[in-house]
């Protein structure tokens, strides 16, 4: 089976515009789909004047997910005018009405499609037999997946007897369209704000190095939700690229453990990397816990081998890193913020490296247990004034996503650290850097706890400066995934 080809969508309100984007496109893209619906007044002869790359030519009704409003007899004359002018394929949504354009044609250039908004339809096979038996040449099968598992039929249903383009719409779908070749999907598509979950050109040629994965690449990812704006993928993929090695990491988005679990072994997971809120959750499904992973109540890297997972912390070394680069941390007096797996880990850290260790957490209990576990004390929500050297943001607040100050706190010690990344200079930061204090950033983290992660699995280490250089630049390039529900 061939390697799966990159089609980038190109829309636009009037002819000038689709042709622009077309033409942009073309540098990129294996071919180019023209969503004509999209056209104030559609223009096939327009949109395809002068083109240089194949095309496929979509007029998809809003019924559909798309946004012509004209007739089905309007519609279907629009197509082959099309394919008339030599469009390489034509989209026909799967009803009644494609009979008989796919019989003009002996299937030859027609992609039947259909697209479920409301979820993956119980009897997927049943639902493919149907479209093939049109005798269209391609059969394409977009379903919305709520969760990781929801993907796993439309992986099964993947066959090199006949071009089929799977996709998983949302989120949790996102990884079926970055490992087409596992889906074994003839294309994927990409563009910005199409469709659920579907990523910018960008983010598919350079984040994800979509043109170097194929059937038999080995699959890691991150497990959290979210995780789109997750840095990691920009990482180990120049690592891998930079080491020569047939691998891919992917985003892997859910918030329940034994669903990331049952996709993991369908897909034949190899490692991933735990963020929030899955960092003890895990636990459970693991055969193996390392001391460091068992002493901090919380697992950030997991390990498939022979069979066996095999979980293990690398947050801790991945913290004390840049902090050991500015400051003894024996004696240090530190006041985290948070009581999760982030912050269990960094607090076994420091009590490790000699400091005096208290949790701060808004809720008293969730303080007290995790203190606890790895034992620190406890200390007061906001902590008190004078009673720190170091204080570590271990809560997603402050971020892109949860904006803001993580707590009312007198900024009055020596170093504040954030866990977080994006932004590089949080609230917190700015806030602690106007007081004088040291900061330090989450992206010296991520990065180091990123580069061990990555020798556990390949037993190499990455070029040096490779993960910074790949995260600083995605963080100044970062695109997000569109949110619209507007089908390709």
């Amino acid at each position: 089976m061939p390697d799966p080809q990159l089609c980038v969508v190109a829309t636009g309100r009037t002819v000038q515009a689709i042709v622009r984007a077309r033409e942009a496109a073309e540098a990129e893209a294996d071919l180019v789909e023209l969503r004509l619906d999209m056209l104030e007044r559609p223009d096939a002869a327009g949109a395809l004047a002068g083109r240089r790359t194949p095309v496929i030519v979509t007029c998809r009704p809003v019924r559909a997910g798309g946004r012509f409003e004209g007739s089905d007899e309007e519609r279907l004359r629009i197509l082959r005018e099309a394919h008339a002018l030599g469009a390489e394929y034509i989209d026909v949504d799967f009803d009644a009405l494609c009979e008989p354009i796919i019989a003009e044609r002996q299937g030859r250039g027609v992609i039947v499609s259909t697209h479920d908004f409301t979820g993956t339809p119980t009897d997927l096979p049943g639902l493919l037999a149907a479209m093939r038996r049109t005798g269209a040449e391609i059969v394409k099968l977009a379903t919305t997946t709520e969760t990781l598992s929801d993907l796993i039929p439309l992986l099964k249903v993947g066959t090199s007897d006949q071009p089929t383009i799977l996709i998983g719409m949302g989120a949790s779908g996102v990884v079926s369209r970055i490992l087409a070749a596992r889906f074994r999907s003839r294309w994927t598509y990409a563009g910005d704000a199409i469709a659920p979950g579907q990523l910018p050109v960008r983010r598919m040629l350079h984040e994800f190095r979509f043109r170097r994965i194929r059937h038999d690449t080995r699959v890691y990812g991150v497990v959290g939700r979210p995780v789109m704006h997750s840095l990691s993928a920009a990482m180990h993929n120049a690592g891998f690229a930079a080491r020569g090695l047939n691998a891919a990491y992917v985003p892997l988005e859910t918030n329940d453990a034994t669903d990331f679990r049952r996709f993991a072994d369908a897909i034949g997971l190899r490692g991933a990397s735990v963020t929030t809120p899955l960092k003890m959750d895990v636990v459970p499904l693991l055969d193996e816990v390392t001391p460091i992973a068992s002493d901090a109540g919380a697992v950030n890297t997991i390990t498939v081998t022979g069979g066996r997972w095999i979980g293990t912390n690398t947050d801790v070394d991945g913290f004390l890193e840049p902090l050991r680069r500015r400051t003894k941390t024996a004696g240090l007096r530190a006041t985290i913020l948070g009581a999760g797996g982030a912050a269990r880990g960094v607090a076994l850290g420091l009590i490790r490296a000699g400091a005096a260790v208290a949790i701060s957490a808004r809720r008293p209990d969730s303080a007290r247990e995790a203190a606890a576990a790895i034992g620190a004390t406890t200390t007061a929500w906001p902590p008190v004034p004078g009673s720190w050297d170091l204080l570590v943001n271990a809560t997603s607040v402050g971020s892109r996503m949860v904006p803001g100050m993580p707590v009312d706190v007198a900024l009055d010690g020596r170093i504040v650290y954030d866990l977080i990344y994006d932004p590089p200079l949080t609230p917190l930061l700015k806030a602690a850097q106007a007081r004088g204090c040291t900061v330090i950033g989450g992206l010296e983290m991520l990065v180091a706890q990123a580069e061990r992660q990555f020798e556990i699995w390949t037993g190499q280490r990455p070029p040096a400066g490779l993960f910074q250089d790949a995260a600083e630049q995605t963080l100044r390039g970062r695109f997000e995934p569109a949110q619209l529900k507007m089908v390709e």
